[in-house]
């Protein structure tokens, strides 16, 4: 009997692939004494009146320094729990750092509502009394412009103490979908054993055997089949506290709510929405050509991500990696390389895969840390690329934590999937230029090109879509079931496949394994960034006024609104066009990708 290649324990892994975290706090005991300010930081906020200016710089200042130190030991609890989710002496910080979170919330639930008692001509007045308010002006005024939607205080304590039983649901799903779901073992290409994982996963379904990517994709979702009442309760719930929560606040919709949150209209989203069903015919008539390329009867939905060439992915390590990264990312300037470099070089990376690590790719940090990334590296152009997409959060990260202060370090969310399809384009580009006489390899870009877009723009606009009607069925009085959210999602995927590809019965369950669902309208904003990306790298590469407008972007911060922080960089987000200008640029290179095939 062959053995079974297991995921690789923690222990195992290689330091020098590991992030250095020790740079937060370089021991426990650091740790302890941080937290215990942290505490006696949150005690020491009391609920004050703010009758003169004096007064109110007191509060703000020692509210953001509260803040301030409390994400870090937010960052620094998560990052360590994410690197190994079974670990009890983790689970246990991350715990404590979220009830800290809970009760920093609950210490400064009056703020807010304090802030509103202040009149347009009193605060006219402070900021002459007390000049140094005027480093908090945009702060304040993003309070202001929240006037009909921030509650009583009594309210506001309320709610804040609550967040924990809000955010239970997700919680529940988080441990479930990393640490207690079990999958089953698959055959690999090679015929070996394998145990089946959400990164293991994403490399069978790239495979060029069929029946290895329908046996990863059926007893993938034969797991989630069995927990998928559990799971429907999961995001029913966190739906309802979605739509509570907008009640409360005044909002017409949870969209509204959730979106004015980072000062975006909804018509951004309803925008994209028409324009990407608008634009359906051109993924119905790529994957028609998945199709007729793959020489298959039906195309289902576990064919939709396997290279369309004989070649298969070629193999890139890690090192490799960060070569072809540099390289592709010189056109940003010496300044942002040797940032890259930084990041390659000290450490701010978790590299491989180990059991219980948390799934996925992402970049995290806060004002006072590196900007971490975490990977489950596979040696394949789909990591090269995470690797790029995850350094352009990095490194939007660094340019604005280094070039504002604190209250308007972290850029809004809205703008976060710019920065790294930015990079993403980038690659592209340099890629296709690399290999401008390889006609196989100029296929196999164009092909992860457009599968890209495929699982960027149409996709996450798919997840939007249902992210809004479960929403709004919610608040219509519908039951969040599992046959009621399957059937629904099923309809959906047909719609945006089309005739040309079966949608299996197994991809009605796709909705029970995305996290995404319970990040409160999170997910239209990879599509935003990455038609925003399309224009911005074609920018940066026309000349040194391109790269100026977008470091200029990079380093903005929330220092302005995040439409006028685009704006500022040639892209009104706020209509169609640059849409529009990404569909074009897409149909281009599958015009392009069938030439070459023809």
């Amino acid at each position: 009997m062959s053995e079974i290649k297991q995921v690789p324990i923690r222990a195992e892994i290689p330091t020098e692939l590991t992030w250095d975290l020790t740079t937060i706090f370089a021991s426990d005991v650091e740790y302890q004494a941080a937290y215990e300010t942290a505490e006696k930081l949150v005690k020491s906020i009391k609920k004050t009146e703010f009758a003169d200016a004096k007064t109110l710089l007191k509060s703000v200042t020692s509210i953001l320094a509260a803040s301030r130190l409390v994400e870090k030991l937010a960052v620094y609890a998560q990052l360590y729990n994410d690197q190994d989710t079974s670990n009890s002496r983790s689970q246990t910080r991350l715990e404590r750092t979220e009830t800290l979170l809970t009760k920093f919330s609950e210490q400064v639930a009056w703020f807010e509502p304090a802030v509103l008692q202040i009149t347009t001509n009193q605060m006219a007045t402070f900021y002459q009394v007390e000049p140094q308010l005027d480093n908090y002006h945009r702060f304040f005024d993003i309070i202001f412009e929240k006037r009909n939607h921030i509650l009583s205080p009594e309210v506001e304590a309320i709610l804040a103490s609550v967040g924990d039983i809000f955010d239970a649901s997700a919680k529940t799903f988080d441990i479930l979908d990393d640490t207690d779901l079990k999958f089953p073992v698959v055959t690999n290409d090679q015929g070996e054993k394998v145990q089946l994982s959400q990164g293991v996963y994403s490399i069978l379904l790239e495979s060029k055997k069929r029946d290895v990517r329908q046996e990863a994709f059926e007893k993938l979702y034969s797991v989630y089949q069995q927990f998928q009442h559990t799971l429907a309760t999961t995001l029913s719930t966190t739906t309802k506290g979605h739509n509570i929560n907008a009640k409360l606040r005044h909002y017409e919709t949870a969209l509204e709510a959730a979106l004015d949150e980072n000062e975006i209209p909804v018509t951004v989203c309803q925008t994209l929405i028409e324009q990407v069903n608008k634009h359906l015919d051109l993924l119905h008539r790529y994957v028609g050509l998945r199709k007729k390329i793959l020489a298959v009867p039906e195309l289902h939905m576990y064919d939709l991500y396997t290279p369309l060439l004989d070649t298969t992915s070629p193999k890139i390590t890690f090192d490799k990696a960060k070569e072809i990264s540099l390289k592709a990312l010189s056109v940003m300037g010496p300044d942002y390389l040797q940032h890259v470099e930084e990041e390659f070089e000290q450490r701010w990376i978790d590299v491989m895969e180990n059991q219980f690590k948390r799934s996925g790719g992402y970049s995290s940090g806060t004002y006072d840390t590196n900007p971490y990334i975490l990977l489950n590296w596979q040696d394949n152009l789909d990591n090269l690329y995470t690797l790029v997409h995850e350094t352009g959060h990095s490194m939007h990260s660094y340019y604005s934590h280094h070039n504002q202060p604190y209250q308007y370090g972290d850029y809004s969310i809205f703008v976060a999937e710019i920065a790294s399809t930015t990079n993403e384009n980038l690659l592209t580009d340099y890629l296709l230029e690399q290999f401008k006489d390889d006609k196989n390899m100029q296929k196999y870009i164009l092909n992860y090109y457009l599968d890209s877009f495929k699982g960027t723009v149409y996709r996450q606009t798919q997840f939007a879509e249902f992210e809004a009607l479960i929403h709004q069925a919610d608040a219509n009085g519908q039951p969040l079931t599992a046959d009621y959210m399957n059937q629904q999602y099923l309809k959906i995927n047909q719609k945006y496949y089309g005739d040309n590809v079966v949608s299996d019965p197994q991809i009605s369950l796709e909705w029970s394994r995305i996290p995404h669902f319970y990040y409160d309208f999170y997910v239209y904003q990879y599509a935003t960034g990455f038609a925003a990306a399309t224009t911005l790298a074609e920018n940066i590469q026309q000349g040194p006024a391109g790269l100026t407008k977008y470091l200029n972007f990079l380093k903005a911060g929330s220092s302005d609104q995040p439409i006028k922080v685009m704006q500022q960089t040639g892209i009104d987000m706020t209509n169609a066009e640059y849409l529009e200008q990404a569909f074009s640029i897409f149909n281009q290179r599958l015009d392009q990708f069938e030439q070459l095939f023809a």
